[in-house]
């Protein structure tokens, strides 16, 4: 039998107050409480896009970054997102780097579910072969960043709320692919 996964709880200045189970915390008026988001990169400089599972609780079926989490009660962010990576995408990555340490956001999905995370961003480069759990992923594709960042643009109701604020926020998500697997 597998633990509950437990979410860290913040008060509004993002100092830790306690934890509480995953499963109870996104309602209606989910408390602000530790996550991750990270955007994940190929070796040619294509960021990843996937698609939420249609049996996801909040928002089924929309397209996102590569993968969200929460990091566990004293987990490291660089281990929760191995942890995700390999859970939701069945993979590895490597070169994980903090692209916006600070972003933070709240909304709500049209069941009334509200996400209210402090949600440091990072990029990372693909480490092997992608094998999504159809629990968490019903599609993916990989997107030259620029038509990502004029995707989102142009059609924001068609993406995460997320993504389209980390794109507002970080717009470094989508340039500087250079870098990235070099």
């Amino acid at each position: 039998m597998t633990a509950e996964e437990l979410v860290v709880l913040l008060d509004e200045a993002g100092r830790e107050i306690g934890t509480a189970e995953k499963a109870s915390v996104h309602t209606g008026t989910t408390p602000l409480h530790r996550a991750f988001s990270c955007h994940v990169f190929d070796d040619v400089g294509r960021v990843l896009v996937t698609r939420r599972s249609l049996s996801k609780r909040a928002w089924p079926g929309v397209w996102t970054n590569a993968f969200c989490g929460h990091p566990a009660p004293g987990e490291a962010d660089a281990e929760a997102i191995a942890r995700r990576a390999q859970a939701e995408l069945g993979f590895e990555v490597r070169d994980v780097e903090v692209v916006d340490p600070d972003f933070r956001y709240r909304a709500t999905d049209a069941s009334g579910i509200v996400e209210n995370e402090v949600c440091p961003v990072y990029r990372a480069v693909a480490a092997s072969a992608i094998a999504p759990n159809p629990a968490e992923v019903s599609e993916f594709a990989w997107m030259d960043p620029a038509d990502l960042a004029a995707a989102v643009r142009a059609a924001p109701r068609l993406v995460s709320p997320w993504l389209v604020a980390q794109a507002a926020a970080s717009p470094q998500i989508f340039s500087a692919r250079e870098r990235i697997g070099k």
